[in-house]
């Protein structure tokens, strides 16, 4: 089976060849067809399987076809994605597949600018790659209309349910015209998800390319247990002397709460060991460095929580570490679908404290795998005893380097008091380089601002006078604000 011979055009398949790709997965091998014929899908599929390609192709190919140009403040097919980081790696396969084809791809997601996204989607837009959040601001915003869609994906449909997307999904669908082709892709399907489906779907064809919390044959799984507070040890060892045969050449640390993904990246640097965060508290340009210094191999360790489990192809990953375990069982299979990809091998560690041993027992009752237990390494207690003794330190000093650089210099002189020059005939002592305000808008001696509690400048006599606010008032020398007047 080829790409030609489902059915895709010669510009799509000339795409495809440009970036290797000869071989459908087998997840495209029976979707494509059905959506090409303009059907609705529900596809149950783990990542890495090729979804975004499954349903990204056909759909190109359908736009071609279909030969129509973007309305302005619309688009013609829309992708909604979970969180940022899929939505772009969404909006960049698609770039890639539509090289051959005339088509404005856009992304919108939280954490840039509004503005820009309005200006990006004025236009027109032929495929439009979102998370729900930024969606609806546009769409209350009046910036896009939803009303000519038609192609509707939902991608990662349970990770959405899972974050609380539910009410919004609600709100655009009811946006969307009846008549669309509506593809639903999801990696488990619980009930609440079928019903979910049973909404948007009209008589769709149905895909299971992988039994929903299958967990990658390639992987290899072991768990350690060790107690909570001795982690950090444990897991320095590990990324210093290597796990198993395989060397560690990127590994990708998961902890349950963004705190402590940044607290375990802190303790790292304290060990020499370089090593980046990647959660929902991080900046888009801060995520986007994070993982950009993660896929060029300057960052050999990423630290994560589930945001970054689901969709995120990050090539090369050798390891999973499970610095604490999932409190739900699927995303431990989400989060050891990291690795393994491409037809490579990979290893899964997770360290389980005695209050993980239920999460554990939920875990492989759910995969039908009983994970390989090791025992602690011999320098263990000795690294122990080396974390224990390094220094405290506080997430804002670790987080602000301004924090750290003052720090370094020691703490500030104290401030020298002088004498300010009368101020309506008191003399006044002020901290030096903070000269009160005088008659006639005149700085006190140390030439800086006007201290707490003392005039602006803007009335009074005397040389140097500053032109009045509007509606402003009170002379120099008064720490009072006229009524009405405007803060400075």
């Amino acid at each position: 089976m080829t790409f030609e011979t489902l059915g895709l055009s010669q510009p799509v398949v000339q795409a495809l060849a440009l970036k290797g790709y000869d071989t459908p997965t087998p997840i495209q091998e029976q979707a494509i067809p059905h959506v090409l014929e303009g059907r609705d899908l529900l596809g149950i599929a783990q990542t890495g399987t090729g979804k975004t390609a499954a349903f990204m192709l056909p759909s190109i190919d359908r736009l071609v076809a279909a030969d129509k140009r973007p309305r302005p403040r619309c688009c013609r097919m829309l992708v909604l994605a979970p969180t940022r980081e899929l939505a772009g790696q969404i909006a960049d396969s698609a770039r890639d597949y539509a090289r051959f084809a005339n088509l404005k791809i856009v992304t919108v997601f939280g954490g840039t600018s509004v503005n820009r996204n309005r200006q990006e989607v004025a236009r027109g837009v032929d495929i439009l790659v979102a998370t729900p959040g930024r969606l609806v601001d546009l769409t209350d915003q009046n910036a896009l209309d939803l009303g000519h869609v038609e192609v509707l994906v939902l991608d990662e449909a349970d990770q959405m349910m899972d974050l609380g997307f539910i009410h919004a999904l609600r709100k655009i669908v009811k946006m969307l015209p009846a008549e669309r082709q509506t593809l639903f892709f999801s990696a488990t399907m619980p009930t609440a998800i079928r019903t979910l489906a049973g909404q948007y779907l009209t008589n769709p064809a149905q895909v299971a390319i992988t039994p929903a919390a299958t967990t990658a044959e390639r992987v290899e799984q072991y768990v350690i247990h060790v107690s909570q507070q001795e982690k950090q040890a444990l897991l320095n060892l590990v990324l210093r002397d290597g796990f198993t045969k395989n060397e560690i050449d990127r590994a990708l640390v998961f902890t349950r709460t963004k705190h402590g993904a940044d607290r375990v990246v802190r303790k790292l640097a304290q060990s020499n060991i370089r090593a980046a965060a990647i959660h929902g508290n991080k900046s888009q340009p801060q995520r986007e460095k994070a993982l950009g210094e993660f896929r060029e191999g300057s960052v050999r360790v990423l630290v994560a929580t589930d945001i970054a489990a689901r969709g995120i192809d990050i090539p090369g990953v050798s390891h999973v570490l499970n610095f604490e375990l999932p409190n739900v069982p699927d995303q431990y299979v989400h989060r050891i679908g990291r690795t393994a990809r491409a037809g490579r091998e990979g290893v899964a560690l997770s360290f389980c404290a005695q209050d993980e041993k239920e999460y554990l027992r939920d875990i492989q009752k759910l995969t039908k795998v009983t994970l390989d237990q090791v025992p602690l390494p011999e320098s263990f207690r000795k690294e122990v005893e080396r974390v224990a003794a390094l220094p405290m330190t506080s997430p804002k000093d670790a987080d602000r380097p301004e924090r750290r650089q003052q720090q370094q210099r020691g703490p500030r002189k104290p401030q020298r008091i002088v004498e300010a020059r009368p101020v309506n005939g008191e003399q006044r002592r002020v901290p030096q380089g903070h000269g009160g305000q005088g008659q006639g808008g005149q700085r006190a001696a140390g030439g800086g601002r006007p201290a707490s509690g003392e005039a602006r400048p803007g009335g009074g006599n005397g040389g140097g006078q500053r032109r009045r606010r509007r509606g402003g008032g009170g002379g120099a020398g008064s720490g009072n604000r006229a009524a009405g007047a405007p803060r400075a």
